[in-house]
């Protein structure tokens, strides 16, 4: 009986994998920018490649063009807090996705959605405090 090494996809186009990889990665945000929330179409890294950053999963986030391109090689933190968009939940989700805790991140930026009403419109939480009174 021959003993036959297995070849897979991956070892014929190393692009394959990658893409998958990045998929994967867009995926868990639903492709969705973790710094904004708009759709995202690029992969950031947190700690930027020019500033020893490594091409892990811990460090690369999906990212939207603007955000990719203002955030630049800063560092993200720093960058992150100068945007008007700034959510301190999305600030905790991008920590618990450098630590390597992607259940938690996840579960931060679910929060940080604003949920949506019956006829499409946006329901604001209290911190926000834009109160929608409704009468009796």
């Amino acid at each position: 009986m021959q003993n036959r090494n297995a070849v897979f996809l991956e070892d014929l186009c190393p692009k394959l994998g990658d893409r998958r990889w990045r998929q994967s990665i867009h995926n868990f945000t639903e492709k969705h920018c973790i710094y904004c929330g708009n759709h995202s179409e690029s992969i950031d890294h947190v700690v930027p490649r020019s500033k020893g950053g490594l091409s892990i999963t811990e460090n690369c986030v999906p990212a939207c063009l603007p955000c990719n391109g203002s955030k630049s090689d800063y560092e993200a933190f720093t960058w992150y807090r100068r945007q008007r968009f700034y959510d301190p939940r999305r600030a905790m989700a991008i920590r618990a996705w450098i630590d390597g805790d992607l259940r938690l991140a996840m579960r931060l930026i679910e929060w940080a959605k604003p949920k949506k009403m019956k006829n499409d419109q946006y329901q604001h939480d209290s911190e926000t405090k834009d109160w929608n009174i409704k009468a009796a």
